[in-house]
């Protein structure tokens, strides 16, 4: 089994860029590690010809089309811009 040390945790919430005090690390340390047994235990699991899920409940996602197009409202959408050219927003050149 993996465990976390004090100096990973101190490690964690550096990466995490979270404050974390010396009384605190104790409490995480254990915390880490429990996810982890947890994890591990998840593993043990035969998942083999299980289907994910969106949710407890069987339904189906809702998808669209994979298609492109311009939306149809191209012309609405640089309506307000102050330069366009066709359908495009013209900037000011900033790399040379």
């Amino acid at each position: 089994m993996m465990s976390v040390d004090a100096a990973t945790v101190r490690r964690i919430a550096h990466l995490a860029r979270i404050a974390v005090s010396e009384g605190e690390v104790p409490h995480l340390q254990g915390e880490l590690n429990a996810m982890l047994a947890f994890v591990e235990q998840l593993s043990e699991v035969n998942v083999e010809g299980v289907e994910p899920m969106t949710s407890v409940t069987p339904m189906q996602m809702k998808k669209r089309q994979d298609v492109v197009d311009d939306g149809e409202i191209a012309d609405d959408i640089v309506a307000n811009a102050p330069a366009t050219e066709g359908h495009f927003f013209l900037v000011p050149k900033v790399v040379e």
